[in-house]
């Protein structure tokens, strides 16, 4: 019985991710196509890779992209562990508890919520100071460091509370200054912590659509909006070129972010022995 149980748990988990991924498999198959066709491949080319690089409205869709997902990254990396560390160090547990629950509330809601109500704040506060082409770049990067601000926070705070802060305390007694003993004794502690929720904000932002999408302006084009307004038309397999380069990036950081942790649990574990 125990056997067949295993069996089948293990079937399971295989369809599970074959459901997962054999959609992006087909992509990345159909990004080497020579023909336009996305249900009959006829051989293999390069051809859509070129013409990737040459659609001038998808590569600075990407270069859009890219720019406003790296500067949510830093602000709320930045922004999440000077969060975490108030949290963490605030000592009325009412407070704390009350800010724990804020902080989850932008996950939790639905994102066509998020969407819409900070469109409302930007345009208000666009009517407060007589700016009617308020939407863009900042309107979009407070959007965004909004909803990935909680991830870095959740993920900085389990690596605060493993951490002695007698060691900190130590520091600081010994004549160390409050922000040199931060980073000299507490930063190397919450790093593994601190560089999953910067890759996960830079990945989310990367993704956003619904958000993106009510919050952006003529100016600035994410490459999800760009390849929305496509859909009207036809998706053409250049997408399905540049689609491939972007889950390839995403997954060599993924592998990275992996690797960085394991180094950095490891090196802990050996200076404790």
């Amino acid at each position: 019985m125990k056997k067949k149980a295993s069996v089948i748990s293990k079937l399971y988990l295989v369809f599970i991710f074959v459901f997962l991924y054999a959609p992006i498999a087909v992509m990345m198959l159909f990004s080497f196509n020579s023909t336009a066709s996305t249900y009959t491949f006829d051989s293999f080319s390069l051809h859509w890779y070129r013409e990737m690089f040459n659609d001038t409205a998808a590569m600075q869709s990407l270069k859009n992209t890219v720019v406003l997902a790296v500067c949510t990254a830093a602000a709320a990396t930045i922004l999440g562990v000077m969060a975490a560390v108030g949290l963490f160090n605030s000592k009325n547990r009412l407070y704390k508890s009350a800010m724990m629950n804020v902080t989850n509330v932008p996950m939790m809601n639905p994102e066509i919520v998020t969407g819409i109500s900070m469109m409302l704040l930007f345009v208000f506060a666009g009517a407060l100071v007589r700016k009617s082409d308020v939407l863009g770049f900042w309107t979009l990067l407070v959007a965004h460091v909004t909803f990935a601000l909680p991830y870095v926070i959740l993920n900085v705070m389990p690596k605060l509370r493993q951490f002695d802060m007698h060691i900190y305390e130590a520091a600081v007694d010994l004549g160390c200054k409050p922000l040199k003993a931060f980073f000299k004794v507490v930063f190397p502690e919450i790093l593994s912590g601190i560089i999953t929720g910067c890759v996960m904000s830079f990945t989310l932002s990367m993704d956003d659509f619904i958000i993106s999408y009510f919050t952006n302006g003529p100016s600035f084009q994410t490459l999800p909006i760009y390849i929305f307004s496509m859909t009207k038309k036809r998706v053409k397999p250049d997408m399905f070129a540049l689609s491939t380069l972007m889950f390839a990036v995403i997954l060599i950081l993924l592998i990275l972010m992996n690797v960085a942790q394991n180094k950095i649990e490891r090196k802990g574990k050996s200076e404790e022995r």
